[in-house]
Formats: C-alpha cells, sequence, structure tokens
C-alpha cells in the first residue's frame, strides 16, 4: 500500500518513502552501517540510471529488491524499526546530494548485495565488504 501511495505524492518525498521501505524490508535488523549499505546501493543504481531514474523506479525493478518479492498484503509491523529505516533512508538521500569526493561511502562502487546465506552465481570472482548479514557487490 505505501508504494502505491508513493505514485501520488511529489519528489522528493515518494523517493524518500520508497528508500525508507526498502531498508525496513530488507534490512530492518541490521546495524544503521548495513542499512546504509542497502540504500548507498539503490542510490548508485539510481543514478547510473540502469534500473530507473528514479528511487521508486529502481526499488520496483523487477527482481531487485524486496519491494518486488515481498506480498502486497505485508504490513509494517515495527514502528521503531520503520522509522529508524525512514531516518536512514533521509540520511542517505542528503549524503547522497553532496558532491561526490563529500560523500561518505561504506561499500563504493557496490550496486548489488545479498544475504550471506546464499551465494548467488553472479557474485563469483567479484569482490565484495560483509556488513551484518549482507555481502556487497560491484558487479557492473
Amino acid at each position: 500500500m505505501l508504494l502505491w501511495l508513493t505514485s501520488l505524492m511529489p519528489q522528493p518525498v515518494a523517493d524518500h518513502a520508497c528508500l525508507a521501505t526498502t531498508v525496513y524490508l530488507e534490512a530492518r535488523s541490521e546495524s544503521t552501517n548495513g542499512q546504509l549499505a542497502v540504500a548507498e546501493v539503490a542510490l548508485r543504481r539510481r543514478d547510473r540510471g540502469q534500473w530507473g531514474s528514479t528511487v521508486c523506479k529502481v526499488v520496483t525493478a523487477p527482481h531487485q529488491f524486496a519491494t518486488t518479492t515481498t506480498p502486497g498484503s505485508f504490513e509494517i509491523t515495527s514502528l521503531e524499526a520503520f522509522s529508524k529505516a525512514w531516518q536512514v533512508a533521509g540520511r542517505s538521500l542528503y549524503n547522497w546530494q553532496l558532491p561526490l569526493a563529500q560523500r561518505h561511502m561504506l561499500v563504493p562502487r557496490a550496486d548489488h548485495f545479498a544475504t550471506t546465506a546464499i551465494t548467488p552465481a553472479w557474485s563469483h570472482n567479484r569482490p565484495s565488504v560483509t556488513i551484518g548479514e549482507h555481502a556487497f557487490y560491484a558487479v557492473n
């Protein structure tokens, strides 16, 4: 429901809501750094334009983020975790507005991630950074 509402929201509020939802779905049990790294991947993808020109388009690209693999009936059950995800999204969006040389990046060049419980075929021979339960990869 929240992602549908973003289609009615003005930018940049829509991107903030899409990014917060993605952080919540992908990394709500992770540390702040783990959540910031997930947001960083989405923002890097937006900048590259390969997956879409807005955060909402990037995170709703088929089979890329949990926003497309989580059932539509899913409900946000922890307002505390969503509030943290909202704050992380805002912090990430602010950081990404800075000139490239001034941005604080946790996973430079990473444009993919996966949980450490799996090893995706596309990850072979790719350097990675692990933060919490996620490995971050520079694939493209």
